[in-house]
């Protein structure tokens, strides 16, 4: 997936509806809200509630500033 990618735009987290950011380092989705990270296999991303890992309070920090550094 790539970051002008239309499909981002309409993108959701399964759990509070809102938003995703795009991981381009990690192959995965970021809901900065509820510290979830979702994988994107093959190309696909997995959405489920179930396929979300929580991401820990220094790693969420590290998410954060990586996002504002590749934000347009």
């Amino acid at each position: 997936m790539k970051p002008d990618d239309p499909l981002l735009r309409i993108l959701a987290c399964p759990l509070d509806k809102g938003p995703l950011h795009l991981l381009p380092s990690a192959e995965a989705l970021y809901n900065p809200r509820l510290r979830r990270r979702y994988p994107i296999v093959d190309g696909i991303p997995q959405l489920l509630p179930s396929s979300g890992e929580p991401v820990s309070a220094d790693e969420h920090e590290e998410l954060l500033a990586l996002l504002k550094r590749t934000a347009p």
